[in-house]
């Protein structure tokens, strides 16, 4: 069994971990297709999104980039940039690919505004971490208590329709879709 919580002070002495695999951004149609090919395959997927924050009122921006990982591959789509076609889509509908995030709740409305889908296969780790009596929600105190380590939300607030996408960015994005995944695989081996 696992701990309910964790503090912000122990949390902060936990070692950071980052994602270490393949990171794929995908751009164009050749990445896109490849990207496709490779996760309509998995039978897991870190999810996540990122919209460049809006920070005036009654502002809002699109999603502009949907991350999906598997345990050593991260996928970047710069949706802003190629937009949320029917292929991608179609993962997100497929109930036999399981598809686990935190908050995943407004990640698939705003994502529901570019291309319309019904979701399917979708896991909202903070109800599956319930089960294992942990009571702390946030995508950092479950690593923290699940894994032993803690992430960095360092890029959480830059610019995700930049023309180009900075290394710790693209680093950032593929481990807030990694991390989902790993705990996930971590907690279903207990």
């Amino acid at each position: 069994m696992y701990r309910e919580s964790i503090d912000k002070v122990e949390l902060a002495e936990l070692p950071l971990i980052q994602f270490e695999g393949k990171i794929n951004l995908v751009e164009s149609k050749e990445d896109y297709l490849a990207s496709i090919k490779y996760l309509s395959k998995q039978a897991l997927l870190g999810f996540d999104t990122e919209t460049k924050p809006a920070f005036k009122k009654g502002e809002y921006n699109e999603v502009a980039l949907l991350q999906l990982a598997t345990k050593d591959h991260a996928f970047l789509f710069r949706l802003n940039k190629i937009g949320f076609g029917n292929a991608l889509k179609n993962i997100l509908e497929n109930p036999e690919i399981q598809k686990i995030g935190v908050a995943i709740r407004d990640d698939i409305k705003s994502l529901q505004k570019l291309n319309h889908f019904k979701p399917g296969g979708f896991i909202e780790l903070q109800d599956h971490v319930k089960d294992f009596g942990i009571q702390d929600f946030s995508l950092k105190k479950i690593s923290g208590i699940v894994l032993g380590c803690r992430i960095s939300k360092s890029q959480r607030v830059t610019n995700w329709e930049a023309a180009d996408l900075t290394e710790a960015q693209q680093v950032y994005a593929a481990t807030d879709a990694w991390i989902s995944h790993r705990i996930f695989e971590s907690l279903n081996q207990q």
